[in-house]
């Protein structure tokens, strides 16, 4: 439970807000609509809200999920689909981190790799529910195409991304150095899906890593040389360039 109010304390601090703002305000405006997947706590979706954009939020962890419907409640352009997402509909199983519970995962590629690797010692996996699967295009046929989409599910992304089959505005995946082959199929899926722009950030930083937005070679060719303590960071891919620019 210290963990929980840890991160809620964390991501929602009033300070991190500015800054957040800015950076999603490239990718989205009053009456857009934004699908957050991997919510966690919500920062991303309150940033989302503050620039008037509708949210719909995927979020399968049921303790976290409570504690999005208190933090928006009464809030009818904020939308939560308690699911996990995946390449197909049907069931997966989500394994839970009690210690940290922003880092649950579908993967079990994804906890095998963080297993003694730099930055993640002490991670453990200690539970795990089975959840029902839905997919992004599901959500798109039901709630519309979104303007932007961030995917943050650990490991998950490439999953994630065989399940859409449209292409919206702009997105956003998170990449983790501990598995470094993910991000590539996401990638390769991306461009497959027309996207010939990316950018990245690494971290929470919200800052570019390029002036001006790179191919998709010249980013696996980034990814793959970054260190092992770079740990993580997002990806970020749109239709028009000038969304990726510094």
């Amino acid at each position: 439970m210290r963990a929980f109010g840890r991160s809620l304390r964390l991501y929602h601090a009033a300070e991190r807000r500015p800054a957040l703002d800015d950076f999603h305000r490239r990718f989205l405006a009053p009456g857009d609509l934004a699908f957050d997947v991997g919510c966690h706590v919500g920062d991303r979706a309150a940033s989302f809200r503050r620039l008037g954009a509708r949210v719909v939020a995927v979020e399968p962890q049921p303790r976290l999920a409570r504690a999005l419907r208190l933090i928006f409640r009464a809030d009818a352009d904020f939308t939560l689909v308690p699911a996990l997402l995946g390449a197909s509909e049907g069931e997966s199983l989500l394994r839970l981190n009690s210690a940290n519970p922003t880092v649950a995962t579908a993967s079990r590629e994804f906890v095998a790799a963080a297993q003694g690797a730099p930055g993640w010692e002490g991670q453990v996996w200690d539970a795990e529910i089975a959840l029902p699967r839905t997919t992004l295009d599901a959500l798109i046929r039901r709630h519309g195409l979104p303007d932007f989409v961030k995917i943050d599910v650990e490991g998950w992304e490439a999953e994630v991304l065989a399940g859409l089959s449209t292409t919206p505005r702009a997105l956003s995946f998170e990449f983790t150095t501990i598995q470094r082959e993910v991000a590539r199929s996401a990638l390769e899926r991306l461009v497959a899906l027309g996207y010939r722009v990316f950018n990245a950030c690494l971290g929470e930083s919200m800052r570019w890593e390029f002036p001006a937005p790179i191919a998709a070679e010249a980013m696996a060719e980034w990814l793959a040389a970054l260190p092992a303590e770079a740990n993580s960071g997002d990806v970020y891919a749109a239709l028009e360039a000038g969304r990726l620019a510094a």
